[in-house]
């Protein structure tokens, strides 16, 4: 089995962890950086960032690793993030999230679960693609679920106007980062960019994600039960991120292995569609990866 006892040396390499203030943010940035990695964490709560970023050095004393602003709700945000990052970047994890909620919008007016989870690191993603494209072989690993099966992608209705459901919603925003994180992969095969894509499920985490008051009491005890630690939840990214092993295109689940992702979510149509209308949305058109060769 895949402990963290395998992640090779990370010197010299530079990292950006998203919603690394909690969950499966914190041991991610805590295991990159214990290994050599200069990291940057972002965090929405200024607060929260200090605090896991107090975290992380009394745990790895001397680790690099800085805390910096980022709300994926605010594509301002997101743009003003962006720039601040210099030089060749290595690993993008595009870990933040948020879970099943009642129907909300973000700053740019997008349904706030597809918003944050799916078009915040969309953004964050063809933004900072330069800085990735200028290192020697950097990755992009996008936190996905398996959620994604039970979600659908209708394009006459991205916002979600006219049918809410805040779990089928979740479902959708996880369908739509499998379907990013593959169709990622496929461009930077396709130009020859010597970058890998690859998607993960934590499995059941006790995170914020689920907020368990949402369910009836029987099951809030179930679900207690079922819960793993942050720390092993964050197995499947960090391997991800760092195994020689890993493959572009992957989808890693817990174990760590390697899983196949539902039939929706292979659909390159699909995938194909929904690049270009999150351009459209986001107004991020990605550094052209297809002619980077």
């Amino acid at each position: 089995m895949w402990t963290t006892d395998e992640i090779p040396d990370l010197t010299g390499s530079v990292a950006v962890v998203t919603g690394a203030s909690g969950g499966i943010g914190v041991p991610t940035a805590l295991e990159l950086a214990r290994h050599g990695a200069r990291v940057i964490l972002t965090a929405r709560d200024a607060d929260r960032g200090r605090a896991a970023l107090d975290t992380i050095r009394a745990a790895a004393p001397g680790a690099a690793a800085e805390v910096r602003a980022l709300d994926l709700a605010d594509l301002g945000s997101v743009r003003a993030f962006a720039e601040t990052v210099d030089g060749p970047l290595d690993l993008l994890v595009n870990n933040a999230g948020v879970g099943p909620m009642p129907r909300r919008t973000t700053v740019d007016g997008f349904e706030t679960q597809f918003g944050v989870n799916h078009l915040g690191h969309f953004a964050l993603t063809g933004l900072l693609m330069p800085r990735l494209l200028a290192a020697p072989a950097a990755r992009v690993v996008t936190v996905s679920s398996d959620a994604h099966s039970v979600g659908a992608i209708d394009f006459d209705d991205l916002a979600l106007d006219r049918r809410y459901g805040r779990f089928s919603a979740y479902g959708r925003s996880k369908l739509a980062n499998l379907l990013f994180a593959l169709e990622l992969q496929r461009r930077a095969d396709a130009s020859g960019a010597p970058l890998l894509s690859l998607a993960t499920h934590p499995g059941m985490t006790a995170t914020g994600i689920m907020k368990v008051g949402v369910l009836t009491r029987p099951l809030n005890a179930l679900l207690r039960l079922a819960v793993q630690p942050p720390a092993k939840g964050a197995l499947p990214s960090l391997y991800a991120a760092t195994s020689p092993e890993a493959r572009g295109g992957q989808y890693v689940g817990p174990g760590p292995k390697v899983l196949r992702p539902s039939p929706k979510a292979l659909d390159a149509a699909v995938a194909a569609r929904l690049w270009e209308r999150s351009q459209e949305l986001t107004g991020v058109r990605f550094w052209d990866i297809r002619q980077h060769s």
